[in-house]
């Protein structure tokens, strides 16, 4: 069943009878020290570094948090040294989580969750507290980024922190708006092969809200150095200010950034009142399903937004999986859903429900799959319109000029008609290293089976064939690819990912896969629990 045309809906398939997965999103202690693990079968003894990984440990002070993003930041280190593993955990230091537990109670609102007013004030300062603005949160909880050598924790605010990526302590609060005009980041910037790295951040000013391209060096000055160098590099006005798109992620190619503006919006004037109105950020994010997505492309050398305009049909997207230049034009793959509804399905009520409300709010999800979009570069005055002009041999996407500087585009599917079986695909992830912003043949993700990743799924995309490790009641983490010494195809390394279940008690374990046979070499026992968690990198000892 192709997925071509603009008017055809996600094919999924229906589950019933899906397993509860309270614990998976239950609070945890953090293990500050090093323990040992338990190694069955075999780690290959050429990993030498470590496994960090990030994501929510802690969901109530006194009260609970209503969204699974606004767990307090839980950062994970499996050390792999030898073919043995070690494992420490550690709660982000941050101002959100030092203030909250000194209370005990919720001090800093956080996407899904308002703070309440301080019963300790009186009634008039109560009611004065609700025209504050609210302070952006500290609470870094979505992934580990590399700026200038440096490991920092990330969320989406203007807030990060630098932490030492061995004892996992924090070390420096950095916030990108002391540098450049920007009101947050996001947790997943591109990099160039010499270290310069890009990302994306809103500003808002009078005149409404930008997004912005940001670039930063990948040299630093001085040892204290953290984001100074950074700059602007471009500003695009959203199609409407006051209620610009919400972006998780963003595109690059060689020569390009590619920012999508999906129709996931964000309604300021929602946004800036809640406090006074009583809801938290998330009720300021809706789903325009009438908008079209736009793709727009910039120039990584001059800082110059390209006046051709890419338009495809509502959608969604959370994870890029990879973008190139061939022959004209720029390859965009992508996981997206044709609903962007599923940031407020997981509120933590939802993710611990069971029986048939369990079912029936799964099978009413968009379900996340691979997509290519092809991105015709040479458009030209003379360029036909009305006409396909994507001519890559075996590609079934379209793109057509309805106007000198837009052109509407179709995707193709990236994947075969077996994998709606697995639930669809998310938390993408290639053999970065080595063909980041090139032609490649494989990726890597999740297959969403539940409402948590439940499988894990080696995709070729020269055949659209995939291997799968799937086990019942285990549910494994983003994969992370690791490239074997003397690599001389794109999938010699192993595939790392951590594996939870809600069913045993301290069942944790870090597995490792052949990723070209999609093989278990082994895995390391951890005798801790562990929440279902976002997002993390390999750091390298070798």
């Amino acid at each position: 069943m192709a997925l071509n045309s603009a008017a055809q809906k996600t094919y999924f398939t229906k589950v019933h009878g899906l397993p509860n997965i309270t614990p998976l999103v239950n609070s945890v202690q953090e293990t500050p020290e090093p323990i040992p693990t338990t190694v069955k079968g075999t780690i290959p003894t050429w990993i030498h570094g470590s496994l960090l990984r990030n994501g929510p440990g802690k969901f109530e002070f006194g009260n609970h948090y209503n969204h699974w993003f606004d767990g307090m930041a839980l950062m994970h280190r499996f050390q792999i040294e030898d073919g043995q593993v070690t494992y420490r955990s550690r709660f982000l230091c941050s101002d959100s989580y030092t203030q909250n537990s000194e209370r005990n109670r919720i001090i800093v609102s956080e996407f899904g969750t308002l703070a309440l007013p301080d019963p300790c004030k009186n009634f008039f300062q109560r009611f004065l507290s609700r025209f504050e603005m609210p302070k952006p949160t500290d609470n870094a909880s979505v992934n580990f980024v590399k700026y200038k050598g440096d490991y920092y924790v990330s969320t989406e605010t203007n807030c990060m922190h630098r932490v030492d990526p061995n004892t996992l302590e924090s070390k420096q609060k950095v916030d990108w708006s002391k540098f450049i005009a920007v009101n947050g980041a996001t947790a997943h910037p591109h990099f160039d092969p010499d270290g310069t790295a890009y990302n994306m951040g809103n500003s808002y000013r009078n005149k409404g809200a930008f997004y912005n391209i940001i670039r930063v060096p990948p040299e630093r000055d001085g040892p204290e150095d953290t984001l100074e160098g950074a700059k602007i590099l471009c500003s695009i006005a959203p199609l409407d200010k006051s209620k610009p798109s919400y972006y998780h992620s963003f595109g690059m190619s060689e020569n390009y950034v590619v920012f999508i503006e999906q129709p996931i919006k964000m309604d300021l004037f929602k946004i800036v009142t809640g406090r006074l109105r009583g809801k938290s950020l998330n009720e300021g994010v809706y789903w325009d399903p009438n908008q079209e997505t736009i793709f727009h492309l910039i120039d990584k050398q001059t800082g110059k937004e390209m006046p051709v305009k890419y338009y495809t049909k509502a959608l969604s997207t959370f994870h890029q999986i990879n973008a190139f230049e061939q022959d004209g034009f720029l390859m965009l793959d992508m996981c997206c859903s044709d609903d962007g509804q599923s940031i407020n399905n997981f509120l933590i009520q939802n993710l611990r429900q069971s029986g048939e409300a369990l079912d029936e709010m799964y099978n009413t999800m968009g379900r996340p799959y691979p997509r290519r979009f092809v991105l015709p570069l040479n458009i030209t005055s003379e360029t036909p319109l009305e006409q396909n002009l994507n001519t890559r041999p075996d590609s079934t996407a379209t793109a057509v000029c309805r106007t000198k500087n837009q052109v509407f585009c179709t995707f193709e599917d990236l994947h075969g008609e077996d994998l709606k079986d697995y639930g669809g695909l998310e938390f993408p992830q290639i053999n970065y290293a080595r063909y980041n912003t090139k032609p490649y043949r494989y990726y890597y993700g999740c297959g969403f089976r539940h409402l948590v990743g439940d499988s894990l799924i080696k995709m070729d995309l020269e055949s659209k064939k995939f291997k799968v490790w799937r086990q019942p009641d285990l549910y494994p983490s983003e994969p992370v690819f690791i490239l074997s010494p003397n690599a001389e195809e794109e999938d010699d390394g192993v595939i790392l990912s951590v594996i939870i279940t809600p069913v045993k008690d301290k069942s944790t374990f870090l597995l490792v896969l052949d990723a070209k046979t999609f093989e278990e070499l082994g895995r390391a026992e951890v005798p801790v629990n562990i929440p279902y968690g976002f997002h993390g990198v390999f750091n390298s000892s070798a």
